[in-house]
């Protein structure tokens, strides 16, 4: 690892970078404002005679080697800070009892700072048996870390997979920001190819393009998670961090950009429709209608992060509380659409209209044959 003079001083900058993250976020309102997911042009189709029970929904699936009690993943929140420690533990203890996934925030800080090791490696103790995934960011793997280094923070909570999360808006429009990204394919495609778990790249609110789908495919990883626009804008949580610093410039740029990129929905529908790997949907999912409609789209698991943030500050009552109520919705839609399984999910028909829709005819993308599904 090739660090700087003065390591404890950059482990600081960046544990103090985690606080501001967790409480921007938590006091402020960091959505999208003018883009939306693209989840509100999308119809799954009702059916009046669905001929099965509601307890016969069948919500699990497997992907990864893993079998997930529903198709949720708990996007990666945090770390490397000591008020990630209960986030992080608390959202552990909920995956763990119910069966499902969570990623670990960027795990740089840990990297830079070994006593900070505990707020990441909380979740494996939390969640013995759950599938976790390690997480480390582009700027970084092309930079500063070996493949041991990554080797280290999948051994820091024995991780199931590792998250490859890129963040160029993020990066350019930080205070400190880390706009480093060429070479990145090269990075991904070593890293992939030298793991022995999956690795999943994920972007961090601006989607993925089906031209670096494409890209990531041929580099060997095993998923991709299209985090893209709609839910929170890092964009907007940089401009809040620039404001407080009164860097005008920065916060500026993050304010142009606070509705830059890729909404969900299209996202999901590029990805799917040009690759052959399994596909997470975040980036804005705020119910389990928004996970059904992901599914039927091509997704396999969903995604979400701020909705459980303030509910893991509580403890993890709070988060179960939370993913169950998302659960029961997800699986009420699928009764309602005569839906016995996920698989089933994928099979049903889905209108896709307004600019979702648009978007997706110039691009080149079949939108109607959703609509021609056997029901």
């Amino acid at each position: 690892m090739e660090h700087g003079l003065d390591d404890e001083s950059e482990g600081r900058r960046v544990e103090k970078r985690k606080i501001d993250h967790i409480h921007i976020c938590l006091n402020e309102d960091v959505e999208a404002k003018e883009i939306t997911t693209g989840f509100e042009d999308v119809f799954l189709i009702h059916r009046a005679l669905p001929e099965l029970n509601l307890e016969e929904v069948d919500l699990s699936t497997e992907v990864f080697g893993y079998k997930f009690s529903a198709p949720i993943m708990i996007s990666s929140i945090t770390g490397g800070a000591e008020e990630a420690l209960k986030i992080n533990a608390s959202i552990a203890e909920a995956v763990e009892e119910l069966g499902l996934g969570m990623g670990i925030g960027s795990q740089r800080a840990a990297l830079e700072n070994p006593k900070l090791r505990r707020t990441y490696a909380i979740a494996r103790k939390k969640a013995p048996n759950a599938f976790l995934a390690a997480n480390i960011g582009a700027p970084q793997i092309i930079r500063d870390y070996t493949i041991k280094d990554i080797e280290d923070a999948i051994d820091m909570i024995e991780a199931d997979a590792l998250i490859i999360h890129l963040n160029p808006l993020q990066e350019a429009v930080q205070p400190e920001g880390e706009a480093f990204y060429s070479g990145v394919l090269r990075k991904i495609r070593e890293i992939a190819s030298n793991l022995d778990i999956p690795v999943i790249v994920k972007e961090t609110g601006a989607g993925i393009a089906a031209e670096d789908a494409e890209k990531l495919e041929e580099a060997g990883v095993a998923g991709i998670d299209v985090a893209g626009a709609g839910g929170t804008s890092w964009a907007a949580v940089e401009c809040y961090r620039a404001s407080q610093r009164k860097d005008y410039f920065t916060e500026e740029a993050g304010r142009e950009f606070w509705d830059w990129g890729i909404p969900t929905a299209v996202s999901v529908v590029e990805v799917a429709q040009s690759v052959n790997l399994p596909v997470i949907a975040s980036g804005g999912v705020r119910s389990g209608l928004d996970i059904a409609k992901a599914i039927g789209l091509g997704a396999e698991l969903a995604g979400f992060a701020l909705p459980i943030l303030e509910p893991a500050v509580k403890g993890s009552e709070k988060v179960k509380e939370k993913i169950k109520i998302i659960i029961r919705q997800l699986r009420t839609s699928m009764f309602l659409v005569g839906a016995d399984s996920t698989e089933r999910l994928k099979e049903v028909p889905i209108v896709v209209l307004g600019r979702t829709a648009e978007w997706l005819r110039m691009r080149g993308f079949d939108v109607e044959s959703y609509a021609r599904r056997g029901g």
